[in-house]
């Protein structure tokens, strides 16, 4: 999900194919095309600039609800529900890690396979992906990107991920899952018990909040494409690779 906009203009964009494997776009407003994957414009009057991701959350309609219960749903289009079943279909199939990386692919990495599913932080130009299958075994991980420590949370029953900047008032923070879904943490410094969304619920640090940071979902072949050399992180040493 991206910020609409770059250099002060507001943008609309529409479908325009795809380069190296993956998606572009073109915008409305100066015809100038954008590579999905690396955020940046390839052509065009715009081209090198750059748009930002804008947070959002990957998660459950279960866990959405739960969050926000007041929550407006879109209707969907006119045969568009009778599409779910396959579009579901097509989801999990994708979420299996098996297939091909896509005909165009411009460089590939044989660390994973090209349809594992990743989480990818990157962080001043520090990136690091964070296999789907590792963060089911982790649930909790205490990472560093380059000089910044990192909390990464997965709740295994909703698989929603959630990522933040482990410090708070210049102290740095290390956490570890309080329940076996990590519905709730603990950091270890002040012993204060956190929610999965950053914010502190009891303890001497109450009423803090982590600042958050934006995972991108993708497959391991889109990602590695375009972050070249990444890291990845194993769940078995708390490392990576």
């Amino acid at each position: 999900m991206f910020r609409a906009e770059a250099k002060g203009q507001a943008l609309e964009f529409d479908t325009a194919g795809v380069v190296g494997g993956n998606e572009v776009f073109k915008d409305r407003q100066t015809g100038s095309r954008w590579q999905q994957s690396s955020l940046e414009s390839i052509s065009g009057p715009l081209k090198g600039a750059r748009v930002t991701l804008y947070p959002f959350l990957l998660t459950s309609w279960g866990e959405w609800y739960r969050l926000h219960p007041d929550t407006l749903v879109l209707k969907p289009m006119p045969g568009y529900i009778d599409r779910l079943a396959e579009e579901n279909r097509l989801i999990k199939e994708g979420l299996s890690g098996k297939g091909a990386a896509p005909p165009g692919v411009l460089r590939t990495d044989s660390r994973l396979a090209p349809k594992a599913m990743v989480l990818g932080l990157d962080l001043e130009g520090v990136n690091e992906a964070y296999p789907l299958k590792e963060l089911q075994k982790a649930r909790v991980v205490n990472d560093q990107l380059g000089k910044q420590p990192v909390l990464i949370v997965h709740q295994p029953d909703s698989d929603t991920t959630t990522a933040f900047l482990a410090r708070l008032n210049q102290q740095a923070l290390k956490f570890e899952a309080a329940d076996n879904q990590a519905h709730e943490l603990m950091d270890l410094e002040t012993h204060s018990h956190w929610d999965a969304y950053g914010n502190c619920i009891s303890g001497k640090l109450k009423g803090s909040h982590l600042d958050e940071l934006i995972l991108e979902p993708e497959y391991w072949f889109a990602w590695s494409e375009f972050h070249s050399g990444t890291a990845i992180f194993i769940a078995e040493t708390g490392g990576t690779r």
